[in-house]
């Protein structure tokens, strides 16, 4: 009997199919650490317990991306091992704030499957929810993934394709339990640009960049337990490259997109997400911001900003599409997401 684990194939899912994923992971200081390391990670809710008291959360969490990174990561095993590309994200909302001591596990169900033309690979949408040791779900998103086939002869699924909708809701956006920007400290923030003083429509140029380093991204790979064979298996691909993880690609951004936004505090809602075109060690990664909506929320001094967040290496500021609708070569990473801001 073969015991070791090959991964899942296009033809081993079917639609209404639940995976829970192995490996639970307790998160602590030791990941916050680690994260600050990897990314230039300066948002103050995420690096003070007293900031975070004074916004009325009873310490500060781990950032929002660790999280996702977290739950992701326990994922891959069982949905994207024999992943060709992740192709994008949608409907993610983060529920609960995640603090030192937690566990975390993550569960999927599969929510639609399509054939490829080529009837060598299939794309497998997925709804994952990550959840802590009292149940509670942390966080939800969909994405969905172009596997390999193991068999090329076996024949299509049905195609189904699920019907996603193109942004949260702002009023479904949930708001962490106590959170209170009354008592706000705009120096130890950072800036002094709040929710009212930004424009649908308004662009930022984030101006920093971060080359990216092969110890650093490999180190990021394990550091979230993703084993996708692209990430660290040098013979994986033809040209003899380490694809770079996607979510390394996010953080970096979210972290360099605090100069301009740097009380974009909390991230609370994913409303759609590309990774555009490939990234590899050496390329440096710099990020600009569009602001495509505003809304209040049931808090009062709390206020939802919707960004679209782009990572380019080195392109012209603010050009994404070329004249035929496609992404651009030097975009990286194409998110949309809202996020938390004080009024």
């Amino acid at each position: 009997m073969v015991k070791t684990n090959s991964g899942r194939f296009f033809e081993d899912y079917a639609v209404g199919q639940t995976i829970n994923h192995a490996a639970p992971r307790t998160v602590g200081q030791g990941e916050r650490a680690l994260y600050q390391a990897l990314y230039p990670a300066r948002h103050a809710l995420y690096s003070s317990d007293l900031f975070a008291q004074a916004c009325g959360l009873r310490e500060s969490p781990l950032d929002d991306l660790l999280a996702f990174h977290v739950v992701f990561g326990k994922t891959v095993p069982d949905v994207s091992l024999n992943a060709v590309a992740n192709l994008g994200y949608a409907e993610g909302r983060w529920r609960q704030p995640v603090y030192v001591g937690d566990t975390l596990r993550s569960s999927s169900e599969v929510i639609g499957l399509k054939q490829n033309s080529s009837g060598k690979t299939g794309v497998v949408y997925v709804r994952t929810c990550g959840m802590n040791q009292r149940d509670e779900i942390v966080i939800e998103f969909v994405r969905w993934v172009m596997v390999r086939k193991r068999n090329i002869a076996e024949p299509a699924p049905e195609a189904v394709v699920p019907k996603l909708i193109k942004a949260v809701d702002p009023k479904a956006l949930i708001i962490p339990d106590g959170l209170n920007f009354s008592n706000y400290d705009f120096d130890l923030a950072g800036e002094t640009h709040r929710w009212g003083d930004y424009s649908i429509g308004e662009v930022i140029d984030h101006v920093d960049g971060v080359t990216l380093e092969e110890a650093e991204h490999m180190m990021a790979t394990r550091l979230w337990q993703n084993t996708a064979k692209v990430h660290f298996d040098a013979t994986f691909r033809p040209d003899g490259k380490r694809l770079i993880y996607g979510g390394h690609i996010m953080s970096l951004a979210r972290t360099l997109s605090f100069n301009g936004l740097a009380n974009a505090q909390i991230i609370v809602g994913l409303n759609g997400g590309a990774h555009a075109n490939p990234a590899f060690s050496g390329l440096t990664i710099r990020a600009w911001s569009e602001v495509l909506d505003k809304a209040e929320t049931v808090v009062p001094g709390v206020g939802a900003i919707r960004l679209r967040l782009v990572a380019t290496r080195g392109g012209s500021p603010f050009e994404r599409l070329d004249s035929d609708g496609k992404y651009l070569s030097d975009v990286l990473l194409d998110l949309d997401y809202w996020a938390l801001m004080p009024v």
